[in-house]
């Protein structure tokens, strides 16, 4: 063990990150999503979620519904998403989404319950109305594979809701779909976003987590879409260079980042948002552009190429679930009209 450690603190680079914030408790509630009007809606549903501009972004989707982003650290406790998770607040992606609805916090950890998260996640979606996406780092990565395959029913055939305000089971297996009013078991249910960040093989065998060995690079349909990212010759995510597949339909890719990018390092991403000319780079970031970062920011840009590549799906599906929300809406209003 103290060979590992000594192999995680060479590969963090001296890119340690802050230690976290002690954030005061939020109010143990659901946050409700935003009321809107029909100018509001009209301007949500004419945007072309692949192409989301920054002004976009603060005239148009900071008045839309939100997805809840939930952001899972590594094993190294020291080393947690927060950064990550403010680098998103930064971009313009609402706070009450990335924080925890009880504690107030920006990063969970990685040695949580699959099962507990998958029923957590339905809780949300019932409450919230969306279904949340996920980013992972490192054992992070591992985990947000883990709950996509207990939404298909890999490890469990059925899933109790979770309450994440009371921490307990709701001793129920289903959920109200909000979108159309049926009832729908958790297994089956299906995540827009989810990314793993320098998930590798090898700690998955000194963890002692050997189910998810052969399925840590093969993606199941419970994702819209997912991406993968792995480090050249990463000294801690061993065994883990092969790229991500879908077993089926979901959308999957791999982006491989240069051996210059720190694994411990890679939440560290808030001062890119910070800095103008990273920021806008990141905003006009698009993954088929090749459009090489800024050389002389006068900042550490190691990060740029996955915090971009991250906000550019974050924003594309918050903009889709935002507008397959308002379509729902529409939908039960006519039925609601014609029935009479």
């Amino acid at each position: 063990m103290a060979a590992l450690l000594a192999v995680l603190l060479w590969g963090a680079q001296l890119h340690l990150p802050a230690r976290a914030q002690e954030m005061p408790p939020a109010a143990a509630r659901a946050e409700s999503q935003p009321a809107l009007d029909a100018e509001a809606e009209a301007r949500i549903l004419a945007l072309t979620p692949d192409r989301i501009s920054a002004a976009d972004v603060s005239d148009v989707l900071s008045r839309a519904p939100a997805p809840r982003i939930i952001c899972l650290q590594g094993s190294v406790a020291f080393v947690t998403m927060q950064p990550f998770a403010e680098f998103l607040i930064a971009m313009g992606y609402p706070e009450s989404r990335l924080r925890h609805p009880v504690d107030g916090s920006l990063s969970q950890s990685s040695f949580a319950d699959s099962e507990k998260l998958a029923g957590t996640l339905a809780w949300y979606f019932e409450h919230e109305g969306m279904m949340p996406m996920l980013i992972g780092h490192s054992q992070g990565g591992m985990l947000t594979i883990k709950v996509l395959y207990e939404l298909i029913g890999e490890f469990n055939d059925k899933i109790a809701v979770w309450n994440p305000l009371t921490d307990s089971s709701e001793q129920r297996t289903t959920v109200t779909d909000p979108l159309d009013g049926k009832e729908r078991p958790v297994v089956g249910l299906k995540v827009p976003y989810a990314a793993a960040l320098a998930t590798g093989r090898l700690l998955r065998v000194l963890l002692g987590q050997w189910t998810m060995l052969n399925r840590l690079r093969a993606i199941p349909d419970s994702v819209d879409e997912f991406t993968g990212f792995i480090i050249e010759g990463d000294p801690i995510a061993l065994f883990g260079d092969d790229p991500y597949r879908a077993t089926g339909s979901a959308r999957v890719r791999t982006v491989r980042l240069p051996a210059s990018v720190s694994h411990i390092g890679m939440p560290q991403a808030k001062e890119l948002a910070l800095n103008p000319r990273t920021r806008t780079w990141i905003e006009a970031y698009r993954p088929d552009d090749n459009v090489p970062p800024p050389a002389d920011a006068g900042i550490d840009t190691s990060n740029i190429v996955h915090a971009a590549d991250i906000w550019y799906s974050v924003r594309m599906h918050w903009a889709l679930e935002a507008q397959k929300l308002i379509r729902a809406r529409h939908a039960k209003e006519e039925a609601k009209a014609s029935a009479k």
